[in-house]
């Protein structure tokens, strides 16, 4: 890697910004459902107990409770958010992890304050735990090293809770996607990356400069880790050449309308995209939503009939309204994509930059993009 590699990117980025991050609530769950499970199995709890993330971090997690019956064990970890302003920062996370007969595999639960999935348009079906895909992968992984290294089957049902998780849950938006009795357990890379505005603002400046120092023409704004793996698997980009502009789509595009590229990809999920397809420059969920209402007429304009724009304008979530329309053979994602590009180039205001935009889902897959203009 070059030295202007090495001082591009998102882990410069974050370097920059002075912020500390955090854990993720996923990675939590894994470090207590390891630490209870090995406990169950030799009768130690290991504290600290340490995991591998997906990105080959390996944090150690102090335990903050456990308790061990002939039963079960449970062991608990307090959340830490780093300098992120999250709402389950200081929140306790405990797994409880009991046997199960052979060829069970891991089977999840919800306990206290983890919601439970109520309506369609989420990664999970109906009546699943609220603990995402991405945890739940963390969680079996390491179940099965710990069960290699102990000699045992990996045969356990593993019950996920955080204290006054509920209550916490009201500061979020789970109750209007319909996830009901509590708190999700997220993260896909396992770190919290705290966002300050003008801090994080003035990284993706800090960011632009570096690739236009290295002398980069195409640079990919990426809303996170998911959308800059899609991105550099699409156009090949450099460490240098990718911007983590996170929900500030607005900082992005003015500082390179002031300092042009010759190329510049957009790629975020397909919510999130949404909302810059609708006007929307700051994408955080407590500055702006998802309006079904506009992706109901886009989808009319792609040719949906009156029932689906109906059903797309009434859907749970971004996610749910983009299913419905691919079901109907509407490029919905398409159709945003093209929104979503047509309004960043109405805010670079005629800057030499061309655009495109993909929209992503939640595994990383393509599910719409438009053409470079």
């Amino acid at each position: 890697m070059s030295s202007s590699e090495a001082k591009g990117g998102r882990s410069a980025q974050l370097k920059h910004t002075g912020l500390r991050p955090g854990w993720t609530t996923g990675a939590c769950a894994t470090g207590a459902a390891t630490a209870a499970y090995t406990a169950l199995l030799t009768g130690d709890f290991p504290d600290p107990v340490t995991i591998t993330l997906p990105r080959g971090q390996t944090p150690a997690f102090a335990l903050a409770a456990e308790e061990l019956t002939g039963s079960y064990a449970m062991a608990g970890i307090v959340k830490d958010a780093g300098d992120d302003p999250d709402v389950t920062h200081g929140a306790v996370v405990r797994a409880t992890v009991r046997r199960l007969p052979a060829g069970s595999g891991v089977v999840f639960r919800a306990g206290p304050g983890v919601g439970t999935v109520t309506r369609p348009g989420l990664p999970l079906p109906v009546g699943e735990p609220a603990v995402n895909p991405v945890p739940r992968q963390m969680m079996r992984d390491h179940i099965a090293a710990v069960a290699r290294h102990h000699g045992d089957g990996g045969d356990v049902e593993i019950t996920v809770s955080v204290d006054n998780g509920e209550e916490i849950a009201r500061s979020t938006w789970n109750p209007r996607l319909g996830i009901l009795g509590g708190l999700s357990i997220l993260g896909t890379t396992g770190i919290v990356v705290p966002y300050s505005c003008s801090a994080w603002i003035d990284s993706i400046r800090r960011g632009v400069d570096v690739a236009r120092a290295a002398g980069r023409t195409h640079v990919a704004g990426c809303t996170g880790s998911t959308s800059e793996k899609t991105v550099t698997a699409v156009h090949r980009l450099p460490e240098d050449a990718l911007l983590d502009m996170g929900d500030f789509a607005g900082a992005v595009l003015k500082y390179i309308r002031r300092h042009p590229v010759d190329r510049l990809t957009l790629c975020g999920g397909f919510a999130k995209l949404s909302k810059l397809a609708a006007g929307h420059l700051d994408l955080h969920s407590a500055r702006s939503q998802v309006d079904n209402g506009f992706l109901a007429e886009l989808a009319r304009r792609g040719g949906a009939d009156e029932a689906v724009a109906d059903e797309v304008a009434n859907a749970n979530t971004g996610l749910a309204a983009l299913r419905l329309c691919t079901a109907a053979g509407v490029p919905l994602g398409d159709l945003v994509a093209v929104a979503a590009r047509d309004e960043a180039l109405a805010v670079l205001r005629g800057a030499p930059v061309a655009v495109d935009v993909i929209c992503i889902d939640r595994a990383g897959t393509i599910v719409g993009r438009s053409t470079v203009r």
